[in-house]
């Protein structure tokens, strides 16, 4: 069962997905060269608890932190530590959550730590970040959950290969309903798969979390002793980019993007919905 918001559910999902906007914010500024994923974690702590929030990842299926922290070849899941230090030159990829009032929010994003990238790490995360926003722009009213899945696909190969010959997107983590909990059906693949068919239809009310995973080679992820951690099977960098996003009958809301997608979507000829909250 697919869950169907009302608008008053989605204006509590916006105060949720605001809280996870400043997350993102405070966490940013945080991811320092010389900070500690641990330190990334206390930071995102002190957000919640200061908006009066509840996180919907400490505890969940025995997540021992706030937030995931997956650096480099890490994909998603990293656990927060004092072991692992941040680098110049590192690549992070932040999953935070929020919980308003039994109403999810949950977003990620990709830093880059301190300077000196290599360009192929800058355009990895530019294309996975583009192609979310491009999965985002086809979640229209009439239109199948397959669209989003050949959006996302779509804009990912028609991007020059990078110098490692391909982009790999990740075939074992996806996009996925967020509503009263933060997992819900439908599961969403960042490309077509001729085995799921065309999926749900899109209709008032749908709330789901679009997030592609994309590495600078393989398709194919492993996940590490502690149970959480996933790594690419042939230890490329990877980026990871996320928005939870409500449909209305007057378009989308990005539920966790300050200015609810305006901006971006603009770019793709789309019009989103008023702000809930005003």
């Amino acid at each position: 069962m697919v869950q169907i918001k009302t608008p008053e559910q989605i204006a509590k999902m916006r105060e949720a997905g605001l809280v996870v906007a400043a997350i993102h914010a405070a966490t940013r500024e945080a991811a320092v060269p010389g900070a500690t994923t641990r330190d990334l974690d206390m930071v995102a702590r002190k957000v919640i608890a200061d908006a009066g929030a509840k996180s919907n990842f400490l505890g969940y299926g025995g997540f021992p932190a706030t937030i995931c922290t997956s650096v480099n070849e890490v994909v998603v899941h990293g656990i927060p530590d004092d072991k692992t230090v941040l680098k110049d030159g590192d690549v992070i990829s932040i999953d935070a959550g929020a919980i308003v009032d039994g109403w999810h929010g949950d977003a990620a994003y990709t830093a880059f730590v301190g300077s000196g990238h290599a360009p192929e790490l800058l355009e990895l995360s530019r294309v996975t970040e583009e192609s979310m926003w491009a999965g985002i722009a086809a979640m229209k009213l009439g239109s199948r959950l397959v669209d989003i899945s050949k959006a996302i696909e779509q804009y990912i190969r028609r991007q020059p290969r990078p110098a490692t010959g391909k982009y790999g997107i990740i075939e074992d983590y996806g996009g996925h309903g967020i509503g009263s909990e933060m997992h819900m059906d439908p599961h969403l693949l960042n490309y077509v798969s001729r085995k799921r068919g065309k999926g749900i239809k899109l209709v008032p009310g749908v709330c789901l979390a679009i997030e592609p995973m994309v590495s600078l080679g393989t398709a194919q992820t492993e996940v590490l002793a502690d149970d959480w951690t996933v790594i690419t099977t042939d230890g490329t960098w990877s980026s990871h980019w996320e928005h939870s996003i409500a449909l209305t009958e007057a378009g989308p809301i990005v539920l966790t993007s300050p200015d609810c997608g305006k901006a971006k979507l603009a770019e793709y000829g789309v019009t989103t919905a008023p702000d809930p909250l005003g």
